[in-house]
């Protein structure tokens, strides 16, 4: 692996940490939401990384398919949210134990 490549990896890395702080600490949905993103964007940056680095790989078609779900994905969690703060005039994750089908 090449100095760039490692470079990559580490802003990866940090990404996926802090996603993950975000999502096991934080209460608030759309800190979540945003959590989610920075998780998936983590992948992205990976794949984009590990395409550019060995030939014959599809790691950019993979990244545009994961982004346009990722969009996908925060359109609902937002309608999601929008329907919750409507319901309960907060969005703490802890008040949504009582949604029940």
């Amino acid at each position: 692996m090449t100095n760039a490549l490692i470079d990559f990896v580490l802003v990866s890395v940090a990404l996926l940490a802090i996603g993950i702080y975000g999502l096991s600490v934080k209460r608030n949905a759309i800190r979540m939401l945003f959590a989610v993103e920075m998780i998936v964007n983590s992948a992205n940056l990976n794949l984009v990384a590990f395409a550019r680095f060995i030939p014959n790989s599809q790691g950019q078609t993979l990244a545009l398919f994961s982004i346009a779900i990722a969009a996908a994905e925060v359109a609902v969690g937002l309608a999601l949210v929008i329907v919750a703060y409507r319901m309960y005039k907060n969005i703490d994750i802890a008040d949504f134990r009582s949604l029940k089908g």
